[in-house]
């Protein structure tokens, strides 16, 4: 790991996500780097605002009782109202939910980082939340624009965000890539395509009821859905399995392909094409949708794209027929996550924006040199 900063005391770092580490943007736009920036001297805490529980509930699409969302927000004010024993706050996601930007970013009377993985920006414009539309529509541009600086999981995400500011940095939502490895498969000859995801993201997953039943029709497809759910397909061996952090990279591993299909619409553009990101770490070839980040993450050495039900099909098609296809895309995959999508190559990016974020501090004098690894390796500006 590269050596990154020396300070004379410890840069500390509020880290206020919106969900819990059951969710996986407060797990990895956040938690993983925790250990790696407090070798650097800088101390992340995370604390969430909403609870584990909450994940859980929305998970099982169960309803959180309404004294529950109190407390959470409770505890968050009492949290901010001690923020001036940190250096710099990171926000991702919102602040609190329902709360119009101005005051969100009033609330905040420490220099922050604004972090985005999804396109908040229309949140408030979509449909469920047309009610509070004419409120909160132009919610999060106050937020944007008066943070020291914004880290964005995509290019989509880092232009539109940097229109408001343009401290705006691309920072791909990546995997810890000594936990996410790639394990000898044993194939039982039936072909498995899988997916990762939530019950919100299963959206997307009637776009290949049609492709798989198909491709059922010609030979043995099994279809593993994880942490979301999946209606059945004829033909299809349809396989649900619930989410765990500790089976996760096993349960990836005994994919022959993953598959991330997307709507192309504003919302969908603005995703990070997570799930891409962890089959490929597995060395794992994969077949997407050409959406938002998704052309980013592959590689033409490292999957496909496919726009339509038969371009699916043909895509799924080539790489059940074709072993070692599949072994050699995967193996490129591998590469490619190491090389752009790795925590490795991350940290010392999420470092210096928040030494950057520190320096517009007036009264932060603890700053020393950065040592060699940070000092030569700016963060990728919008």
């Amino acid at each position: 790991m590269h050596r990154l900063a020396i300070f004379s005391l410890m840069l500390k770092v509020l880290g206020l996500s919106l969900y819990g580490a059951q969710a996986a943007s407060a797990r990895y736009r956040l938690m993983q780097y925790a250990p790696g920036l407090r070798a650097a001297g800088i101390a992340l805490e995370v604390h969430p605002l909403l609870g584990d529980d909450y994940v859980r509930a929305s998970f099982n699409r169960t309803g959180v009782p309404a004294r529950n969302i109190i407390k959470y927000y409770l505890n968050r004010l009492a949290l901010l109202g001690k923020q001036r024993d940190y250096d710099v706050a990171i926000v991702n996601g919102e602040l609190f939910p329902y709360l119009p930007g101005m005051l969100e970013a009033r609330a905040l009377r420490v220099p922050y980082i604004y972090d985005l993985d999804d396109a908040f920006f229309i949140k408030y414009r979509l449909d469920r939340f047309k009610r509070v539309s004419f409120l909160l529509k132009d919610k999060f541009k106050p937020v944007i624009s008066r943070a020291a600086a914004v880290t964005a999981g995509s290019h989509y995400l880092a232009t539109h965000a940097g229109v408001w500011n343009s401290a705006t940095h691309w920072l791909p939502t990546v995997v810890d890539t000594q936990r996410y490895v790639s394990i000898p498969r044993q194939n039982d000859g039936i072909f498995t395509i899988g997916w990762i995801g939530s019950p919100s993201t299963s959206a997307y997953l009637p776009l290949l009821s049609e492709p798989l039943y198909k491709l059922g029709r010609e030979g043995p497809v099994r279809f593993v859905v994880i942490g979301g759910h999946c209606a059945a397909i004829p033909g299809v061996e349809v396989v649900i399995q619930n989410w765990t952090e500790a089976d996760e990279v096993n349960m990836i591993n005994t994919f022959d392909v993953g598959v991330m299909p997307l709507f192309d619409d504003e919302w969908a553009r603005g995703k990070c094409a997570f799930k891409l990101v962890q089959y490929m770490a597995c060395g794992v070839p994969v077949v997407a949708s050409p959406v938002g980040a998704n052309v980013e993450v592959v590689s033409t050495s490292s999957g496909f794209f496919a726009s339509n039900s038969e371009e699916w099909i043909a895509s799924l098609r080539c790489l059940r027929e074709c072993v070692a296809l599949r072994k050699r895309m995967g193996s490129a995959a591998r590469e490619r996550i190491e090389m752009c999508y790795s925590l490795h190559s991350a940290l010392p990016r999420m470092a210096n924006v928040i030494l950057s974020a520190a320096r517009s501090r007036r009264h932060w004098n603890g700053y020393k040199s950065i040592d060699e690894g940070v000092s030569s390796i700016q963060p990728r500006r919008f």
